[in-house]
């Protein structure tokens, strides 16, 4: 049976994103979604999870304090080729690095930086907090079925600038673009909480349970 792991390192409450998932496993007949912080599990795993609430520093720092979780979730995504989904921080640790409070380095699995957000209209407050259209820049298979205008939630300061826009596969405007989905080979992040953006966020996790890279 195909196992899903969303990891836990205590940076954030996993319970909505473990409930997603598991509804569309079950109705996509994909298998197990377990939630775990143990490497032996990230190992065993057919497709992995990596949610993250709070600042890029504090959860890299989180991560890290697990022991051999990291290089559980790095020899089965770079070296075994699992799917991997980031969410929200969970995706921008997949960029070179992080510039919020201080320089982080990232996995450097998608070359680029994670920025704080500088909209062009002052009126628009930041956080980048609510709902927000799609705008798809690329088609993938993870996002089947998902079309521009429809809406993603999000809740977040800091922005993925991608170093190669082939890697930028959705974005949304808030005063500017923000990099809505980022993805190359066995690898798909989402700055908005899919689990959290009905329709389109249900689809996209469908389509992650499914997805054979």
């Amino acid at each position: 049976m195909s196992l899903t792991v969303l990891v836990d390192y205590d940076s954030g409450n996993l319970h909505s994103a473990e409930k997603a998932f598991q509804r569309m496993a079950v109705d996509g007949g994909a298998g197990k979604v377990i939630v775990s912080s143990r490497p032996e599990d990230v190992a065993r795993a057919d497709r992995i999870v990596l949610p993250g609430d709070g600042a890029f520093p504090a959860c890299r720092a989180a991560l890290d304090r697990f022991d051999g979780l990291f290089d559980a979730i790095d020899e089965a995504v770079t070296t075994r080729a699992r799917p991997f989904l980031g969410i929200c921080i969970g995706m921008q640790m997949m960029a070179t690095r992080g510039l919020e409070f201080s320089e982080t380095a990232g996995f450097g699995w998608i070359g680029g930086d994670v920025t704080r957000i500088r909209p062009e209209d002052s009126s628009l407050k930041v956080p980048h907090m609510g709902w927000n259209d799609l705008i798809i820049d690329h088609p993938h298979p993870v996002l089947d079925g998902i079309e521009t205008g429809q809406h993603a939630y999000f809740v977040h300061s800091y922005h993925f600038q991608v170093a190669n826009p082939d890697h930028r596969l959705a974005h949304v405007d808030y005063g500017g673009d923000i990099t809505a989905i980022v993805g190359r080979d066995n690898l798909i992040g989402t700055q908005f909480h899919p689990e959290k953006s009905q329709k389109a966020g249900l689809r996209l996790i469908a389509n992650f349970l499914a997805w054979r890279p």
